[in-house]
């Protein structure tokens, strides 16, 4: 199998290094690009051409759900996963009008959740969902 390329997204460092963790240890997957902003998400995208997002909802000024929307423009095969601190159900509407395929609380991503994510939402799921 060949891994998937992940970029992720958040302005807190933290975060990211969180991310680069779960990432290490979760086989199959690769972290290829970071970026802090919005704007850094969509010129690491251009050039990275990820598999994976893991995007923030919450960055100050471009924010997660526009950057979904034009990454969903950009580059139409990344799935696009929204990461975010908050449980607000009015989120999760929101985030499906983005584009993303998800919106999943920081605290609940695990090598599982990642798994299932990809299992659910890549490109294998596509072909799967296409049969039936």
């Amino acid at each position: 199998m060949t891994p998937v390329r992940v970029l992720t997204v958040d302005d807190q460092p933290i975060f990211l290094e969180v991310a680069r963790a779960l990432l290490e240890s979760t086989p199959g997957f690769d972290l290829v690009g970071e970026a802090t902003s919005g704007v850094e998400a969509l010129v690491a995208a251009e050039r990275l051409h990820p598999d994976l997002v893991l995007l923030d909802v919450r960055m100050p000024g471009l924010d997660g759900l526009e950057t979904a929307r034009r990454l969903a423009d950009q580059q139409p095969g990344a799935v696009v996963v929204l990461v975010s601190g908050d449980n607000a159900e009015d989120l999760r509407a929101l985030a499906a009008e983005s584009g993303a395929v998800a919106l999943i609380q920081k605290e609940r991503l695990r090598p599982r959740v990642l798994r299932d994510l990809w299992a659910r939402h890549g490109p294998a799921a596509g072909a799967v969902r296409a049969k039936h």
